[in-house]
């Protein structure tokens, strides 16, 4: 099993993975039936999870019904129990390489003015490019840019930007994969062999390693950021549960 998801990870292009995952959900989701861990995404239980990683691949922390991973049901949790983002009060929210677990879900709240871009993704509403945004100043209440920016080769140019269109008094979640025990974010961009990049920065795509100084960059954009380990407020059992990452911070920042 391990070696087919790194085949297929690595060999089918995202866009074609997308659309074939709508297919295999619901086979896998059926097969590993059973009650040790818990989505909260969709409430469903299952007896395991599946592995996932590009380059080393994680045991047990993909859902096998939202295809949810560890960040994903982290931020759900935490956007359902501590924001206003499930309450009736009308947002403008837009949501950048948008996420299987959730497009179906925030697409279907009527509350939600919700607006999906990527550059390449089936799911995205208007193809642009995160350093250049087709959108005015002040534009949106929430900001959804997950595990982008370490994809992005300029990303103080693209911070600006979403600083640019997110309103005064709005909210961003900017989560990315971070070493929290590196001090300073590392990038070179002479490493080109992919498996050297997804040995060195966790996947071949991207292009650094964020550390702790990620919070002061985004601070130097003009951000207010708070640095949340919602995992310090559950249980070891529901972390467990929920196969969630202990430790992982969100990112939230505000305008």
């Amino acid at each position: 099993m391990k070696k087919l998801f790194k085949f297929i990870l690595n060999f089918i292009p995202r866009p074609l993975l997308i659309r074939l995952s709508y297919v295999i959900r619901p086979v896998l989701a059926y097969f590993l039936k059973g009650n040790t861990y818990t989505d909260p995404i969709d409430g469903r239980s299952f007896k395991s999870f599946l592995p996932y990683g590009y380059g080393k691949q994680r045991n047990n922390v993909l859902s096998p019904s939202s295809l949810s991973l560890e960040r994903h049901r982290l931020l759900w949790l935490y956007l359902k129990n501590e924001t206003k983002f499930f309450q009736p009060d009308v947002l403008k929210v837009l949501h950048f390489a948008p996420e299987q677990a959730f497009y179906k879900r925030f697409r279907k709240m009527n509350h939600l003015e919700y607006i999906t871009t990527d550059l390449n993704s089936p799911l995205a509403d208007v193809k642009a490019d995160i350093c250049n945004l087709p959108f005015k100043n002040d534009t949106f209440d929430i900001i959804l840019c997950n595990h982008v920016l370490e994809h992005i080769p300029d990303d103080t140019k693209a911070m600006q930007e979403l600083y640019r269109v997110l309103k005064v008094g709005g909210m961003g979640i900017l989560q990315i994969p971070q070493d929290l025990s590196r001090e300073n974010t590392f990038e070179d961009d002479t490493i080109t062999d992919k498996k050297e990049r997804a040995k060195i920065f966790g996947q071949y795509d991207h292009v650094r390693v964020y550390g702790r100084d990620y919070f002061d960059k985004l601070r130097s954009i003009g951000f207010k950021v708070e640095e949340v380990d919602y995992t310090a407020n559950l249980s070891n059992e529901a972390i467990e549960k929920y196969c969630l990452a202990k430790g992982e911070i969100i990112p939230v920042v505000y305008k």
